[in-house]
């Protein structure tokens, strides 16, 4: 079966992080509603910068501090916003592909003592379920031919060139290490191999 995406719907957003058009996309590979917030003219241009956010209701929307989520969703509609260009894509693929229901049972784990790693696993999922073969259609219909990607996670890079996405650049977004999430981010650096904790050049 062909792979089709259908962008339904387009409409203003306003944003503390300024105005967005949100774009609504059906498509008959997952049958989830994903969406794109864009901002300014996109299409036929290079180097647009680029957040492929999965979902992740505790911490977009309740605030949660167990992750650095909702801080990296709001960071790079910052980013977006400062550009005066750019894409944040929203897939629904909560708590790394798993779903909320077994992302729930996994922060239990892990505060039994398991990381999120091995939470997952225990749950019998891999450490991380999630596809960009959707986000790969949306860049493709949103016309756009390079992307600077407002990343930590090197696997996203290299999925997305799998997929035939020009990576141009990574454009870090690293939230604020405290005690609830400390060990969080250790382990996607440890064992996840995401991009944190690096030095910052000097000027």
């Amino acid at each position: 079966m062909k792979q089709q995406l259908d962008n339904l719907v387009q409409t203003p957003i306003p944003t503390k992080h300024g105005d967005f058009i949100l774009h609504y996309y059906s498509n008959n590979i997952d049958d989830k509603e994903h969406i794109a917030l864009v901002k300014g003219d996109v299409a036929g241009k290079n180097n647009v910068p680029v957040r492929i956010h999965s979902e992740c209701f505790t911490g977009d929307v309740l605030g949660s501090r167990r992750c650095d989520c909702g801080e990296q969703l709001d960071l790079a509609m910052q980013i977006i916003n400062v550009a005066g260009f750019g894409i944040l894509i929203y897939l629904r693929q909560e708590g790394r592909g798993i779903g909320l229901l077994n992302k729930l049972r996994a922060y239990n784990l892990q505060d039994q003592g398991m990381d999120t790693v091995d939470a997952n696993i225990e749950l019998g999922h891999l450490a991380d379920e999630r596809e960009y073969s959707i986000a790969g259609l949306i860049l493709e219909n949103l016309q756009v031919t390079s992307v600077e990607l407002i990343t930590n996670n090197p696997k996203k890079i290299a999925a997305l060139e799998k997929l035939g996405v020009t990576v141009a650049k990574r454009i870090p977004v690293e939230a604020v290490a405290h005690n609830d999430n400390i060990d969080y981010l250790k382990t996607k650096a440890k064992k996840m191999a995401h991009l944190l904790f690096q030095p910052k050049n000097k000027k």
